[in-house]
This record gives C-alpha cells, structure tokens and sequence, in this order.
C-alpha cells in the first residue's frame, strides 16, 4: 500500500477485500446488530425537538432494523463486504420508494427518472422548510423523506463500520455527530440523560467488538506479563475513551449551549441572536451583555422592534408563524393591511445600524409600508409584517423602513370589537383560526381569571386594559429567577397557571398569560418577540434622537386584533415599557404628530430609562457600554475552545498512560510488554505491523527501512525470541528493555514525515488497531 493512501482508501479497499479472519461468534454478532440499532434511535431522539412526530417517526423505527437484519444475514453467508453493503442499500432504496415514491416508479417498487425528479422535488422543499421554518417542523413530506432517508443511509455506513469493518470507535464518532446536530439547530439545554444514553450503548459496542476481537486473537508469549494485560488492553482504551468523553460532555455541555452558531457573517454568542420559540430565560439571565443595534428615528420615541411573531399555540408552547412570504418590490414597498378609512394614520421613518446580532430576520416596527437599504435576498410576511431572509444574516447592515401605525383615537378603539366583529378581515391575514384557538386541556385558573379581572368591563379594549392594569399592579413581581426556583420557567400552559398562582416571572410569562387570558374571552392574541425601544445616547444625528438597543432589552409582548384597526400591542409586563392606552379626541395633540386634532398617547413604547432588567441589572445603554469589553467578547469562546482541547487531548493521554504501564513492564524485564510496545509505536506512525511477519523479518524491515536502531532493534528481537521459545519462559538479564525500546522508538519517530509525528501525538491508531489486525498490516509507511 502506497505511503499516501489515507484511512478512507484503506475502508474503501476493505470494502471490496474483507479480511481473511474467522466471523464473530453468532450470539456476539445478534449482541452487535441490536446494540447497533439501539443506538441508531437514540441518535434520532434529539431531532423530536426539532421536527413534530408523525409518520417520519414509525419510518425511522422500523425501517433499520430490516436492513440490519439483511447484512446479518449477508454476512452470515460470507458475502463481500461491498455485496453486504449493496443489499442494504437496495433494501431500503426500495423501501423508501414504495413509502415515498410509487406513484412515479414502475411497479411501485422501482425508480425512473420521473421518480429522481419527485425525489429533488422533496429535497428542496424539505431543505427550504429546514432554512425557512422555526422549531418544531411540521412534518411534511419532504422533510419526512429526507429524514427517513438519512436514516436509512446512516444505518448502512454505520452497519459497514461496525460490523463489517470492525471501527466500532469510528462509528461512535459519526453517532454523536449526528446526534448533536438538533442541539446545534435549536440552542437548547443538553438531553444530558439522552446523552448518558447513547454513551452507554456505544461504550456497549467497543466492548462487544473487543471481547470479538479477543477471542479471535492468537495465544501471547509466555511468561510475558502483557499477556495478561494485553487481553483487556483494547477494551481498556475503548472504556476510557468512552468514559472520558462523556464525562467531558457532561463538564463542557453546558459551556457549549451557550454558543449558537447560525448562516452569514459574524460571530454568534448567545446574548446576539434571538431564538424565536420563547426560550427567552437563559438569555435574560446570562451576565454578559452587548449592543445589538441602534435606532433613529423621526417619531417621538424609538418604537419596538419585532422579529418573529408567534401565533399557534398547543398546550406546551407558542409556534412562530410560517404561511407564504411575498416579495419586497424593487422600491422597497411591502404589501400590508390598511386600517378603516376613518382611523388616523401615523408614518414615521426609523433607521437601524445592527451592531451585532446574528439573524435572518431583520428587526422592525409595525406595521411597515416600506424598506430600504437591506443586502440580500429578503422576503416579508404579510400576515405580521415581519422581514426574513433564507439565505442572508442581518448582521453588519444598515436599513431603513417606514412605518404607518393606526392612531384610533379612544372612542374609535371602544367601537371596535375583538371578540365577533373583523372575522373577515382577520382570516385574510391567514392567521386568524390560530390566534383563537385553545388547547382542549386549558387549566381552568387561566379562564376563570380572566373573567374575574375583566368583570363588569363593558367593551373589549375595556377588558384588556383591565388585565393590562393587573398584571401592572403591584400584585405581581418582575423576576427572572422566580420561574426557575418554582418549576415553570416556561410559556406552556401549565406554566402560566403556575405563574398566576406565584404572580412573578419576566416578560414570557406576562405576555403567554395576557394572550391565552384574552383568548378565553374570545379575543385574536399573538405574542411578538423582539426588542425593546433602548435607551437615548447623548448626541443626536441629523436632528433625531438616536437609541442603543442592548441584547438585555430582548422582550416578549401580546397583540390583540381589532376589527378595522389591526393588531393593537399591549405591554403587561410589569415595570417595563409604556401600557397601551388611547385618549379621547378631544384631548392634547398626538406627539407623534403635533398637527393633529386628536389626542391619543402612543401605543406602547419604553422610556429612555426603560430597563428589561429593573431590579438593579446593569443597563449599560450609554455610548460608553456600546463598546464591547475584548474580554468579555471572547470569554464565550473560551469555553468552547478548552473543551475543543480537552476533547482533542483525550486519545493522548490514554495513550500515554498505555505507553507508561508497557514501559514500566519492560523495565521490569517483561519482553513482551517491551515488543508490544514497538508494535503499537510503529502502528502510531503508519508503519505496517503484519499478522504472518515474523519478529525478526520485522526488525529487519525496521532498520531498513523506517530508520531504527541496528544494534537497539537486534536487542529486541532476541528478547522476544527467547521469551517466546525458551523452555523455562526465562527473561534475560542485564538488559533495559525499556531503555532499548525508546531508543528505538526514538529512531522511528526522527525518520518519520511530520504529519506522521503529528499524527500519532494527536490521534494515535494503536488505541483502536490491535497489531496484527487486517489494519495493521495495512499502515502506511512514512519514510523521509
């Protein structure tokens, strides 16, 4: 084998030349399919929180253990390990065509070109739902096709790896890969019991495979302390790496949920992007916190900025929307739903420089006619007027938009209805039926509440300030580690009954509970995330205030529709903001519009000294705190990158500790312990140590060619000679065989290419190749 093949050519060419050694032992190789399977579904248990269950799911379950059981039986049979691979493969090519695609294919089994391109159909539209859409996913065809799918094709290679190559350790590798893609989508805590889970039955494998691999192996030297220890030497070091990993994972886990990595330029941190799905509370509390973007504005006041409005809800948490986008026309001009004929209008023009925050949803007010200045391709939602993008990061950019917000006045609001009137209106905007709609198992608290508050209200604007006032009231506490020390740091329903029971929580809590109470009386509510109006700098620019909006300022609040005014926000978090309130008409002028012959205050907007944190949290709003500390940016990535380290360390160390225990047999005089450790030097470095070659030939092939000490190299060969053939088992005398074995160790690791020092420091192979194994015989020599 040439010097430059690489470990994927030599599994390539154990594909088509399996190794001439005896099958494992039935039982054991029943034990290795099963575990095989389990893991395969553990691996798929993370993606419940990204993808709804459905069909995908009995797919994923009964799929596998078919084509495991087809390369059971191929093997069983003696078959190549390319014909096993090939059955599988056909298997469930043909299981997913029927499941999938017969319509197009003949037979309903076998694919045409009309079935290829079914197929590319289901890949986009799933690749678009992935990139487009918020957890969980619905589970639409396309989605269910690539995921059933991949599953099946990861069952193949990992049914090749274990089974047929026998690389146990390097399937385990793909498994938790795969299975810490979910965590990565969707920033969540980690499943440490689903992890725990997976450790455990790949720790399984390693030492099934390894007690295979024992058996299979030739009797050691006699009399050589290495036979007794060499027999659980590889199972050793597969359990240690094991356990050392999941105990790193278990350290390092919670450092690593605090780095999100999503598309487009910049670096992510948790306190710089914003996930969608209400999982506000470990942003809020997390200490570090920076300037996410600036706003100027031609209004009196900085608005509120959305980013992802949320309007399905099922029990256990709030969905953002989805449904069609459209176009932003070449001149920036959005489509929106315009207010009756008689309700004043207000336009106002903001500017927003994003500072730093990573998002493919650009953060505006609502509801905007227009925009302008976006890099990218960039789509609007009609039915919330929110700005996306499927391929564009909002990071680094510079954008304007104009807002035209209904100004009712307090006589207009009160006509209006929320509860029966604008059904039309409302179902044109394609969310109205999820705005309405409660879970069958509602905890009676939030209803019964909500009529109690509400009571003797005689208009539906009436009843929401009422709640509006509760919730405001002194009877309720803004804390963001109440829900956490209570058990429903959450925006489920049963989370809201716990926290009108408890009456503290942060802005999830005020908003969830506001939307599902104004949905008992009948009411449209949807809940918006985004941010807060921050707070004035010092030096105005070109005439108008301008803002610094802080990552703590990421806020949740309720909308309400109402017949011919649209959606209407309310703030019913407790000390922040400005509640929703409107003025008769014949009061004051609107500061928004000074010219105006009406007098209602604006809707909600915070003031200058508006805190998302007001118990003493720092705000850092100034020109001063925008700013960020060079410390305090890199200290998210300092986590990550020393579990990197750890993680990377982990195979040297063990076999650095491997090393030391046969050194210290040899110094002891043990030949065989002083042999072995040769052998798995030379393994290290790429050099082939073959099963049929004798210890002398392969001294011999040492010194010629691997650079090795003559004189230090005969030394040992004699050693194991004598131990292996002596009548009595004897050791010699007089011999450090520890002191030969490093000299020759020595002159291996000097003749070596650097890449092959490098790699045998960083990922040493003799932890998972035992010498004399097919992949031994097959190292690469690495000669200058």
């Amino acid at each position: 084998m040439s010097s430059g093949e690489s470990p994927v050519d030599r599994l390539v060419a154990f594909a088509v030349r399996p190794p001439a050694r005896p099958p494992r032992p039935a039982g054991v190789d029943i034990a290795l399919t099963a575990a095989t399977y389990v893991a395969l579904i553990v691996v798929m248990l993370p993606l419940t929180r990204v993808v709804a269950t459905g069909p995908w799911t009995w797919g994923v379950l009964l799929l596998p253990p078919i084509l495991l059981a087809t390369g059971w039986l191929a093997r069983r049979r003696r078959l190549p390990a390319v014909a096993v691979s090939l059955a599988e493969t056909v298997v469930g090519l043909v299981a997913v065509v029927v499941l999938f695609l017969r319509d197009t294919a003949l037979l309903g089994i076998l694919p045409t070109p009309r079935s290829v391109g079914e197929a590319s159909e289901l890949v986009v539209d799933a690749v678009d739902q992935i990139v487009n859409g918020a957890a969980p996913l619905e589970a639409r065809a396309g989605l269910e096709f690539l995921i059933v799918g991949g599953m099946l094709l990861l069952t193949v290679i990992v049914d090749h790896v274990v089974l047929t190559a026998r690389m146990p350790l390097l399937a385990a590798i793909a498994l938790i890969a795969v299975w810490l893609i979910p965590s990565i989508a969707v920033p969540r805590e980690i499943d440490l019991i689903a992890f725990v889970l997976l450790a455990a039955v790949v720790l399984l494998i390693l030492r099934l495979e390894t007690s295979a691999r024992e058996q299979d192996a030739a009797p050691p030297p006699p009399r050589s302390r290495v036979a007794a220890s060499t027999a659980g030497g590889i199972a050793a070091a597969a359990t240690g790496i094991g356990a050392v990993a999941v105990v790193v994972a278990l350290v390092i886990a919670p450092v690593f949920s605090g780095l999100v990595i999503r598309p487009g330029a910049g670096a992510a941190t948790r306190w710089n992007t914003i996930d969608p799905t209400l999982q506000l509370g470990d942003d809020l509390r997390r200490a570090s916190n920076g300037e996410v973007l600036r706003v100027r504005t031609t209004g009196g006041s900085a608005p509120y900025l959305r980013v992802a409005t949320l309007s399905a809800f099922d029990g256990e948490e709030w969905r953002p929307d989805r449904g069609a986008t459209a176009p932003i026309d070449e001149d920036g001009a959005i489509t929106a739903s315009r207010p009756a004929d008689d309700i004043r209008v207000v336009e106002t023009t903001t500017s927003i420089d994003i500072v730093n925050l990573v998002s493919g949803s650009a953060p505006v007010a609502y509801p905007i006619s227009a925009i302008d200045g976006l890099d990218g391709d960039w789509e609007s939602l009609p039915s919330n007027g929110t700005i996306v993008s499927r391929t564009t990061n909002v990071n680094g950019q510079d954008y304007e938009f104009v807002a035209q917000t209904p100004r009712p006045t307090l006589e207009q609001i009160r006509a209006s209805r929320a509860t029966t009137a604008g059904v039309a209106a409302a179902a044109a905007s394609g969310v109205y039926e999820e705005t309405r709609i409660l879970p069958p198992d509602l905890p009676p608290i939030i209803a019964q509440t909500a009529a109690e508050v509400t009571a003797g209200t005689e208009t539906d604007y009436d009843a929401l300030l009422a709640l509006q006032r509760w919730f405001r009231s002194s009877q309720f506490e803004y804390s963001l580690e109440a829900p956490v020390e209570d058990g429903f740091d959450g925006s489920g329903a049963e989370a809201v009954a716990a926290f009108l029971d408890v009456r503290a929580g942060y802005c999830v809590h005020f908003a969830s509970a506001f939307a599902l109470m104004a949905r008992t009386l009948g009411m449209p509510a949807r809940i918006v995330v985004g941010y807060l109006p921050g707070s004035a700098l010092s030096d105005p620019m070109m005439g108008n205030q301008v803002y610094s909006v802080m990552s703590s300022q990421l806020h949740a609040w309720p909308e309400v529709y109402f017949s011919g005014i649209g959606w209407v926000p309310f703030e019913p978090t407790k000390s922040l903001g400005t509640a929703t309130s409107f003025s008769p008409a014949f009061v004051a002028t609107d500061p928004l519009d000074p010219d105006a012959e009406t007098g209602e205050t604006p809707l909600p907007t915070a003031s200058p000294t508006a805190s998302l944190r007001p118990e003493g949290i720092d705000e850092r709003g100034s020109e001063a705190s925008s700013s960020a500390n060079p410390v305090e940016q890199a200290l998210p990535w300092m986590g990550p990158l020393f579990g990197i380290l750890v993680v990377l360390a982990i195979p040297s160390v063990i076999r650095a500790f491997r090393r030391r225990d046969l050194m210290s047999a040899a110094r002891a005089g043990d030949a065989g312990a002083a042999w072995r450790s040769l052998q798995e030097e030379a393994i290290d470095l790429g050099i082939p140590v073959p099963p049929d070659e004798s210890p002398r030939a392969f001294g011999a092939r040492l010194v010629r060619r691997s650079g090795a000490p003559d004189a230090a190299v005969q030394a040992l060969v004699e050693a194991i000679e004598h131990a292996s053939y002596s009548r009595s088992g004897s050791t010699q005398t007089g011999i450090d065989l520890a002191a030969v074995v490093k000299e020759v160790c020595a002159g291996l690791t000097t003749h070596a290419v650097r890449r092959a020092r490098v790699l045998a420091l960083l990922a040493p192979r003799s932890l998972l190749i035992r010498p004399g194994s097919v992949y031994a015989g097959d190292g690469a020599l690495t000669r200058r």
